[in-house]
């Protein structure tokens, strides 16, 4: 295992940290991470974390379910209840931002969302690095995903590119949006999805919050500091939304790994709180969605 520590910020370069919170990884390697805040901006990350070539048996575990398609269990059978809404919730959005053209996912995990977009109508492309996974994408949409480097993905090819639940994941936070701004169309869009270190959830559960998900998660970002990120790369900052069905998964795993079980009742309750702040504190919900676009 071999491990990497970052001595700049990745958002403003700044090389001065604060430690921030030790989080368990509770659901593969039983591990301790430290994750940090940026003094300047304020970015949390994870911090040291497993370089790019030691990652990998953390996703190694049918636990980890974006990149699974079991059906086991109360939490796998919850999940992908909320991922069948949230699949068409997606499409709607993609499909209002302009004329259905080309669309690159980025991180397209088993599939579901390019499947519904190439029968909406959409022309399909995916990056997938996890092998299982990647084959289960290509099974749905019936043709191989993208395996080259981004680079080579061409100039303005896209009409819109997505990464749900992906960019805090990524080693090369800045080298991987710029390949994906620069893939962009003139006018097209960049949709974003994360989960937000400031939301009522990630403040009431602390270290067993089931979205720092170390050592996957390498950033924590919040709107601000995904607000600077975007601007860094040139991207205009459209819009905003809630992905509010994230706050009661994330809390029907979270009270898991505080409590040791599922609790269901105080998981629909902190899930209802949490959507109930989002809406009253400029849209601090505790997944969010935001839609950028290249000018």
């Amino acid at each position: 295992m071999s491990y990497e520590r970052l001595d700049h910020c990745p958002i403003c370069s700044k090389t001065e940290f604060k430690n921030f919170l030790v989080v368990q990884d509770k659901s593969v390697s039983q591990e301790s991470f430290v994750i940090v805040q940026c003094t300047h901006c304020q970015l949390k990350f994870t911090n040291p974390r497993p370089d790019e070539g030691s990652i990998g048996p953390y996703y190694a575990s049918e636990a980890y379910i974006s990149h699974s398609d079991t059906s086991k269990g109360l939490l796998n059978k919850t999940y992908r209840l909320v991922r069948s809404m949230a699949v068409k919730n997606k499409v709607e959005l993609v499909n209002r931002l302009g004329s259905k053209g080309k669309i690159l996912d980025y991180g397209s995990g088993v599939g579901y969302f390019l499947q519904a977009c190439q029968k909406d109508g959409w022309q399909v492309e995916g990056f997938e690095p996890n092998e299982v996974a990647r084959k289960q994408t290509e099974e749905k949409i019936g043709k191989p995903l993208y395996q080259g480097s981004l680079e080579e993905l061409g100039v303005e090819s896209f009409d819109v590119i997505t990464m749900w639940h992906v960019l805090e994941h990524v080693h090369t936070l800045n080298e991987t949006l710029k390949a994906l701004v620069n893939a962009t169309k003139t006018g097209g869009h960049v949709v974003i999805a994360v989960p937000n270190a400031d939301s009522y959830d990630a403040k009431k559960y602390g270290a067993d919050w089931a979205a720092y998900d170390v050592p996957r998660h390498l950033y924590h970002f919040n709107k601000a500091s995904m607000q600077r990120l975007l601007k860094k790369h040139r991207l205009q900052l459209k819009e905003v939304l809630p992905m509010k069905w994230d706050a009661y998964y994330v809390s029907i795993l979270s009270e898991k790994y505080k409590h040791g079980q599922t609790k269901m009742l105080d998981s629909f309750y902190t899930g209802f709180r949490s959507n109930l702040h989002g809406s009253q504190n400029d849209n601090s919900y505790s997944s969010q969605i935001f839609i950028a676009r290249k000018n």
